[in-house]
């Protein structure tokens, strides 16, 4: 069956991986799921990630991170679907878990997390929320 949100199935990829307790999961490799998983390093949620192959059989690489045995990925939850899209202005993005949790967007200047969002005064895209 074909995909329609390929952005969902990443992300679905991942939460299924960590529930499982896996070490690792990888997926096919695009410029938007490359910036999520860069998200996920910075804050925290990822131990590593690494781009291998080239051009159409590029795949991305994530190294799950546990904290004992609890998962550092809580939950993700995809917001923007392709059925229906979710815009927010910079002071109108909503705070996942009081500040907590981190909410990914995509904006004119690429992927980006809601503190850089509000920080440059950037709008866009809310893809998904992770806590």
């Amino acid at each position: 069956m074909a995909s329609h949100d390929n952005i969902g199935d990443f992300l679905t990829i991942i939460r299924n991986a960590s529930n499982a307790r896996k070490e690792s999961c990888s997926a096919t490799w695009s410029n938007i799921r490359e910036g999520i998983v860069k998200i996920l390093k910075a804050d925290g949620y990822i131990v590593d990630y690494s781009v291998e192959g080239e051009k159409a059989s590029k795949k991305i690489g994530i190294t799950l991170k546990y904290v004992g045995e609890t998962p550092a990925i809580t939950q993700i939850e995809r917001v923007s679907k392709p059925g229906r899209r979710l815009y927010y202005s910079c002071s109108d993005i909503p705070r996942v878990l009081g500040g907590m949790g981190v909410c990914i967007l995509t904006t004119s200047r690429g992927v980006m997390n809601d503190k850089d969002c509000r920080a440059n005064k950037a709008g866009g895209e809310l893809i998904c929320k992770i806590w």
